[in-house]
């Protein structure tokens, strides 16, 4: 997750993040990334039922029942695990999060035992009735999945009807006072849509945007020729770097990540050096303390069925199941072999990774993205489009 808002613009300086010591539990959610302890933000797929048919669904959901659900007793047993572990979020994912219908009671219980709540959702079942019910349990975040205006992000989601339906949805959450803000998977087919999206944080006073990286996982596997070039990688992180810069200079600031590309992070910083070389030693502080992708180390996932993976996209690969063992002896028990490789996956990266001089602010990228295309889990990964001269 690269802050361009946080980097770019420099809403964010290392003496932020110093603080507060760079402790997870301490650190306020916008600083969470720069956290020197790891703890990991954990996502938790809580159902593979979904009402929508999202071409790109890591989690291949479907709009029906799973009998192999943790229960809400078996839900609030984890959480006390998570809680007791420091992790600092649990973001509630699918699936579509919402059908099911302990949520509230899953995160409110979540709020109690001090954790911060978070759900990704497509937003289309979030009436004003619910977005009341969300507010009231102190969540702290929606985030509403928009893969570009109405024709797209409809032709994506696999129903007629969803773009109108998420708007409202984030109409509902700002009418009761919940952070809101968009989910995008950038790819070829919506990459044009990027300005759109810009206009609509403008138009609907939408705080903050993630910009995704097409990851190879699930129905998403078919999509590795709809991903974009990487010349295209580049243009695309430009055009949101200066349409970010531009909503700062006009005075309606918003919050701008892009996610699942480390990459960004490298060739954010050589821009920064062109342009503002004072800027860029901060830039390169606070990336440094990012450490790159941190699957199996600050990033967890738990899928529905209690299965524990080193991130959302590595559902093929379990470390154990919470109903066996708690999350927190899973997550530390380096006897398990890729486990332990991922706590230190620096050292064993091949290829161009092994000599980046980015190794150590980017830590290899997507593991899981370059086993998809090569078979190998420590190959580069496919989707890092810095060239040759710019690693050496």
């Amino acid at each position: 997750m690269i802050g361009i808002s946080k980097l770019y613009c420099g809403t964010v300086e290392p003496s932020d993040a110093l603080r507060y010591n760079r402790h997870s539990g301490k650190l306020p959610s916008h600083l969470l990334q720069f956290s020197s302890d790891k703890r990991p933000v954990v996502v938790w797929n809580i159902t593979r039922r979904c009402n929508l048919k999202c071409v790109h669904c890591y989690a291949q959901a479907k709009d029906i029942s799973f009998d192999n659900e943790l229960s809400t007793l078996e839900g609030k047993k984890l959480i006390d695990d998570l809680a007791g572990f420091g992790v600092p979020v649990i973001l509630f994912s699918g699936g579509e999060p919402l059908v099911r219908k302990d949520l509230p009671e899953l995160a409110a219980y979540a709020v109690e035992k001090g954790m911060r709540a978070v759900i990704s959702t497509n937003g289309t079942l979030i009436s004003p009735e619910k977005a009341r019910i969300l507010k009231d349990i102190g969540l702290s975040y929606v985030g509403i999945s928009i893969d570009g205006m109405e024709q797209i992000n409809d032709r994506f989601r696999g129903v007629k009807g969803a773009y109108q339906a998420a708007l409202d949805g984030i109409r509902n959450c700002k009418a009761a006072g919940i952070k809101v803000g968009l989910r995008f998977t950038i790819n070829k087919i919506n990459v044009a849509e990027i300005p759109d999206i810009f206009d609509l944080l403008e138009e609907m006073e939408i705080p903050r945007a993630c910009f995704y990286h097409l990851v190879y996982a699930g129905r998403g596997s078919k999509l590795v020729e709809e991903d974009l070039t990487h010349e295209e990688s580049r243009k695309a992180v430009d055009l949101i770097m200066d349409l970010t810069q531009k909503l700062h200079e006009k005075g309606k600031p918003k919050e701008i990540l892009t996610v699942d590309n480390h990459a960004d992070g490298p060739y954010l910083y050589l821009r920064m050096l062109k342009e503002d070389p004072r800027r860029a030693k901060e830039v390169l502080e606070l990336l440094e303390m990012n450490e790159g992708n941190n699957s199996g180390r600050g990033f967890g996932c738990i899928s529905w069925d209690g299965e524990v993976h080193a991130d959302q996209f590595w559902r093929h690969y379990s470390f154990g199941n919470v109903k066996n063992r708690p999350f927190s002896e899973i997550w530390t028990d380096t006897s398990e072999p890729l486990m332990k490789k991922l706590k230190e996956k620096k050292k064993y990266v091949e290829g161009r990774c092994a000599s980046c001089r980015w190794l150590d602010i980017c830590a290899g990228n997507f593991r899981v993205r370059a086993e998809a295309v090569t078979g190998n889990i420590w190959a580069p990964d496919p989707a890092c489009y810095l060239t040759d001269e710019e690693i050496a």
